[in-house]
């Protein structure tokens, strides 16, 4: 993935890993929720969609990262949404993404 290459892919593996809710606003208004378990949801849609999620999400340029308190806590702190652009997530995802990824360690003799 790169900056510019944010993918539903990284988006709903950044939601999952960070515990948090990612939307951002459709060409058409509608909002895009992708949760806590991965699953991108449009709320709004009512019939079958005349578009691409993918696409809609390549022009997407502002985000909201909102955090999920795990059910059953007592007296949860209270987050709040953060708003950011398409940099500072992409960036976000290539970080957790990166520190993820297995490492590879070869001894080259």
């Amino acid at each position: 993935m790169t900056l510019a290459g944010l993918t539903l892919v990284d988006l709903r593996k950044l939601a999952i890993r960070k515990q948090s809710k990612i939307r951002f606003v459709l060409q058409n208004g509608m909002e895009c929720i992708v949760s806590e378990d991965g699953i991108a949801r449009v709320p709004a849609l009512k019939t079958v969609p005349e578009f691409n999620l993918e696409q809609e999400l390549a022009s997407a340029t502002a985000f909201v990262v909102e955090a999920v308190i795990p059910a059953g806590m007592k007296n949860p702190p209270k987050p709040k949404p953060v708003s950011m652009g398409r940099p500072e997530l992409a960036a976000m995802a290539l970080d957790l993404l990166a520190a993820a990824a297995p490492h590879d360690q070869h001894d080259e003799e």
